[in-house]
């Protein structure tokens, strides 16, 4: 069920999440951004999730370094995700910072903001067989790539009294 104890691994993880939502909360929001059509129940999915992963990538040991192995490539899988997810903050930081960018898929990832990260805690977890991280990573995957996918339908199909994105 895991082994209790700090992880090394976990916190680069979560650093790697958290340092550009949070320069992206404080100044580089979309311009027409507006979270005010969020559906509640992917929302709550989405909170649960992110308690439940960031919970479960520190106070368990297991996601941490262990000796080479065939199960390794499943974390240098989760560090690949890792560097694109960055990667795409990378890009969204040096364009408009509109919605579309906002959404716009990576070399054919739908919403890579949400589902590469996503995707990479799941991983970690597959990594560290830990039971806990999956299960948060794939709540959270439900509401934080449901909200995205959303959002990106809406750019993709403005509504009537909207005018349509440049």
């Amino acid at each position: 069920m895991g082994e209790l104890g700090f992880s090394w691994v976990g916190l680069a993880f979560l650093l790697a999440l958290f340092v550009p939502n949070l320069i992206w909360a404080l100044a580089a929001r979309p311009r027409d951004y507006d979270p005010s059509s969020e559906h509640r129940g992917l929302l709550l999915l989405e909170r649960v999730g992110q308690v439940a992963t960031t919970t479960a990538a520190l106070v368990f040991a297991d996601t941490n370094l262990k000796p080479w192995s065939p199960w390794s490539w499943w974390l240098v899988a989760a560090i690949v995700l890792m560097v694109a997810y960055e990667a795409a903050w990378i890009r969204y930081f040096a364009g408009r910072r509109t919605m579309r960018d906002f959404t716009r898929s990576l070399l054919g990832i739908p919403v890579p903001l949400a589902s590469l990260p996503v995707v990479a805690f799941l991983l970690l977890g597959v990594y560290g067989r830990l039971f806990w991280l999956v299960a948060g990573a794939v709540v959270l995957g439900i509401g934080h790539v449901g909200i995205h996918l959303r959002h990106a339908g809406e750019q993709a199909a403005p509504r009537g009294d909207q005018p349509p994105a440049p």
